[in-house]
């Protein structure tokens, strides 16, 4: 998701905790929440790793073995982007837009995306970086983000900080 507002997806999980999971359980007979702990996100610096993580995203249900291909997945955004047709839902942006021309161009760059295997390290990288709500990015946006944040961006160092030690 790419929210319009710095507290956009925040806001939009808090209200789906609130409204979602009171109707769920309602309708299920049953209490308490739906997730395990809070929603994780991270800022992703450019179209190489928004359309990294779409495809880590979903190819998540085939990782799980849930089914063989993402298409099968009935609950993804794969298929609209991958087969069409669009949804109302979904607003393509720019890394998506940048894909093709017109629609049925970017379907088939799309789908050429899920050609090729998400390589180890870059999976590690986005698991670490979503899980820990870092940045996810090159080293020089990660430092733009930190000294424009004032926050830690990325992994620290096991263990506890020496005294006298900063950052």
């Amino acid at each position: 998701m790419t929210p319009d507002e710095a507290t956009g997806l925040s806001k939009l999980m808090q209200r789906l905790g609130r409204r979602y999971v009171r109707w769920f359980n309602e309708v299920h007979g049953r209490r308490g929440t739906l997730w395990d702990g809070r929603f994780r996100s991270c800022i992703a610096e450019d179209e190489g790793y928004v359309l990294a993580c779409h495809r880590y995203i979903e190819l998540n249900p085939v990782r799980a073995g849930m089914v063989a291909d993402p298409l099968d997945y009935p609950w993804s955004s794969h298929a609209a982007h991958a087969r069409g047709p669009s949804s109302p839902l979904l607003t393509p942006h720019p890394q998506m837009l940048s894909l093709g021309a017109e629609p049925g161009a970017r379907r088939v760059a799309y789908r050429a995306l899920f050609d090729e295997t998400l390589d180890a390290d870059l999976l590690g990288t986005i698991r670490d970086a979503t899980n820990g709500n870092y940045v996810l990015g090159s080293a020089g946006f990660r430092d733009r983000i930190a000294a424009t944040l004032g926050l830690r961006v990325s992994r620290g160092r096991p263990g506890r900080r020496r005294k006298g030690a900063t950052g």
